[in-house]
């Protein structure tokens, strides 16, 4: 395998990329003059040392000044927490918070359930949830689970509320998911600020 069929495969590991595209991006690197490439090399580079992850609800934010672990959002005295709502990835969250629909806390399980896995606690932060929630520090009265509208989508909102199931029944906390206004199939980064409105307003 050669350096071109190495980037590739690299690149084929990126959300929705497949080989042609990936192949696109290789040859466009190959174009481009040294200064180009060194900076993105170094750009990459910095973002590792830039960007940390929260330690409450797993989101990656800038390293503040203060050196703390935690988002601005998670230790911002005036969101909302009394709310949770559980997203897939950060660009879902980020999608959520520019709709400024929403004003509580958040939760990134990284990822959806596969509808046939045997390992899903490997694949999402399961475990994490339930122990937030069960935390005494926390007082929600409800979570909404906020995934995308397909199959997958639909199967980690009913995993989430079994593993869920004991915890909100004994805290009282209300589960509640997304309502009309996300089209099927539609991934919640792409839904525009109206939509997210519907839905959230709409959601049970």
């Amino acid at each position: 395998m050669d350096i071109i069929d190495k980037l590739t495969e690299i690149f084929k590991e990126f959300p929705g990329i497949g080989e042609r595209q990936a192949r696109r991006f290789v040859y466009f690197l190959m174009s481009r003059n040294g200064g180009y490439n060194e900076n993105l090399s170094r750009m990459i580079l910095e973002l590792k040392k830039e960007i940390l992850q929260c330690k409450e609800c797993f989101r990656f934010f800038l390293v503040q000044s203060n050196g703390g672990n935690v988002c601005d959002i998670c230790s911002n005295a005036n969101v909302d927490s009394s709310i949770l709502m559980v997203v897939e990835k950060d660009s879902d969250l980020e999608s959520v918070r520019k709709s400024r629909t929403y004003n509580g806390k958040y939760f990134i399980l990284g990822g959806l359930v596969p509808i046939v896995e045997k390992t899903t606690k490997s694949r999402v932060r399961i475990e994490e949830l339930k122990q937030l929630i069960s935390s005494p520090k926390t007082v929600f009265g409800e979570i909404i689970l906020a995934f995308s509208l397909s199959p997958q989508g639909d199967h980690t909102d009913q995993y989430v509320r079994e593993q869920l199931k004991e915890v909100s029944e004994n805290k009282k906390i209300k589960l509640s998911s997304l309502g009309r206004g996300l089209s099927t199939g539609t991934e919640l980064e792409y839904s525009d600020n109206e939509t997210l409105k519907n839905a959230l307003k709409n959601r049970q």
